[in-house]
């Protein structure tokens, strides 16, 4: 999978791209609402293989692609396939050094519209920790509305956390890109 935005190539992460992805994860603030800990020298590798490994989406595996700025290295994203037919979830993470600049917008509604009109998608949902307000935030300027907010209900990194549900139809999508003036 390949997909190009105007500032942005987002394709399946390549060898020579570790370094770059360790500095992401390598970030106690980074890693703070993820599922894991922030990477270390020791578990990099093992770590970045998981994501070369994930290469294509199928019903079994997940898919991570890394988002590019002049070949470097600034998001993850991922997508896999919930239990539901055609519905798939989505995450993804950013290099705080790119903060605030539209990358992880720009980068996160190619996704969403590659995965409505190329892979037919029924639902795109995101489940992320309710204190994950950037995140948050980013589901909202994506055009995902918030479906669910779960009182702790995920035990993560010895503490009892809250989850938010994003989602989103292709009907959304749509409606979310006649009203930006795209179509």
């Amino acid at each position: 999978m390949k997909i190009e935005t105007n500032r942005l190539l987002i394709k399946t992460f390549e060898k020579h791209h570790l370094n770059d992805v360790y500095e992401i994860y390598n970030d106690d603030s980074t890693c703070r609402y993820l599922l894991h800990d922030k990477w270390t020298h020791e578990n990099k590798e093992r770590e970045f293989d998981k994501k070369l490994n994930n290469n294509q989406l199928t019903k079994e595996k997940a898919l991570s692609l890394a988002v590019l700025m002049d070949d470097k290295v600034i998001g993850d994203l991922s997508i896999w396939y919930t239990d539901m037919k055609d519905t798939v979830e989505i995450g993804y993470t950013f290099s705080k050094s790119v903060s605030g600049q539209g990358y992880a917008t720009e980068a996160v509604i190619a996704l969403i519209n590659h995965l409505f009109e190329v892979v037919k998608v029924h639902r795109i949902q995101a489940n992320l920790d309710a204190r994950n307000t950037a995140s948050e935030k980013l589901c909202r300027r994506v055009g995902m509305r918030k479906e669910a907010h779960f009182i702790q209900d995920f035990w993560n990194k010895n503490e009892w956390t809250d989850s938010i549900v994003f989602g989103m139809l292709k009907t959304d999508f749509n409606k979310f890109n006649s009203e930006r003036g795209n179509h």
